[in-house]
């Protein structure tokens, strides 16, 4: 797996959690639209999952140390946490590669 399209992954999960609580949750709880939460919140789910599989195949593929995948896992509970993480990772990803 490319560097690009675990990045790809985690824009996409994050994005998936803003519109979570940004857009989905209101429209449940004031606005009585439930299903907002059960679609978005499905979507969001099977999103998190890729992004951790996908952490774990990239992370076996390069050699990362462990500490750097669990940073990179808990950066998917934060909001915005894995696009964050990303300049970090592209910054440590040209160090590897010098």
């Amino acid at each position: 797996m490319k560097l690009h399209t675990f990045i790809t992954i985690g824009r996409l999960e994050a994005l998936s959690f803003l519109l979570l609580v940004l857009i989905a949750m209101p429209l449940k709880y004031f606005f009585g639209f439930p299903e907002a939460v059960k679609y978005v919140g499905w979507a969001h789910g099977l999103l998190f999952v890729v992004y951790a599989g996908a952490l774990v195949f990239i992370g076996i593929d390069k050699s990362w140390p462990f500490w750097k995948m669990l940073v990179l896992f808990l950066a998917a509970f934060l909001p915005l946490g894995p696009v964050a993480a990303e300049r970090w990772l592209k910054g440590w990803a040209n160090i590897e590669s010098e």
